[in-house]
């Protein structure tokens, strides 16, 4: 079972009426060109606001279901293709989440998932805004195959991508916002950019599955100073970690790559890390340390 993965990456402006035109526009793009399954960049709506503690950033927040939500069900049941869309979730006073919105090939919502892991570090002050999420680590199982959707800093926890995995995923999703800090870039660039693909590429190794990286680019400076320059080079990993296809680091680019659901079955059978695991001797993974 053969299907074409479509990952969208492009620079946001401060106008979150234009990126959504700019996102459905690529996502139209994307479903001419044969994608099936087709998932946006974190956030896509607006510039990464996180990089400062601002509540008037919250305006930027809508409900889910909505009227993003309501454009890509059109555009899902137009093209019958299944669309992972990254928003900022209202739920409700003083409630706010980074959520992902999962809709089958029929423009049918079949859930959501709310980011579990939110980190607070310089410039990506996400713990000011995001209460984390209570979805659980789950799958959906679309018209187009079973899919995991996962979020940003999610990417670094080999917990959330074994614990989705085993709901079934055929392909772990990641929509993403994460770049340089420019003065680091020369010294640290490199190494920071190897290691968020490299531990990606090992969620493929140690589950046998698919993995599909979703990463914006632009230098973005809403709040003066250096700002963030993001890296793009979205990518999909195949079931034994290898690039399939990858983008560029600074251009808007609709990344189209076909992946057989099929081989799954035949990497798990010969690299058996579910069946060989000790779940009887994992007990402390749920302690915060163990001294």
């Amino acid at each position: 079972m053969k299907r074409t993965l479509g990952l969208l990456q492009h620079a946001c402006t401060s106008a979150p009426a234009a990126n959504l035109e700019k996102t459905l526009a690529l996502a139209e793009q994307a479903a001419r060109g044969g994608a099936q399954i087709i998932c946006t960049q974190e956030l896509f709506r607006s510039q990464y606001f996180c990089q400062s503690e601002d509540h008037s950033n919250f305006a930027l927040a809508e409900e889910i279901p909505g009227p993003s939500t309501a454009a890509f069900q059109a555009l899902a049941k137009k093209y019958g293709v299944v669309i992972v869309a990254s928003l900022f979730e209202k739920r409700a006073a003083g409630l706010y989440h980074n959520t992902a919105v999962i809709i089958d090939s029929d423009g049918a919502l079949l859930g959501i998932y709310r980011k579990m892991h939110i980190p607070d570090d310089p410039l990506f002050y996400e713990k000011f805004y995001f209460t984390p999420g209570d979805t659980g680590f789950r799958a959906w199982r679309t018209k187009l195959g079973k899919i995991g959707v996962l979020i940003c800093w999610d990417q670094w926890y080999p917990e959330a991508a074994r614990l989705t995995a085993l709901q079934g995923a055929d392909i772990l999703f990641y929509p993403t916002a994460i770049g340089w800090h420019p003065s680091e870039k020369a010294h640290y660039g490199a190494t920071q950019h190897s290691a968020w693909e490299t531990i990606q590429r090992g969620h493929a190794v140690a589950n046998g599955c698919y993995v599909a990286a979703v990463n914006r680019i632009g230098h973005e400076t809403p709040i003066g100073g250096d700002g963030l320059e993001f890296w793009g080079q979205s990518f999909i990993a195949g079931t034994s970690g290898q690039i399939l296809a990858k983008a560029s680091p600074d251009r808007e680019e609709v990344l189209l790559h076909e992946v057989d659901l099929g081989s799954l079955d035949v990497t798990r059978t010969h690299w058996p890390f579910l069946r060989d695991r000790r779940i009887d001797a994992y007990g402390d993974i749920t302690k915060r340390f163990r001294d």
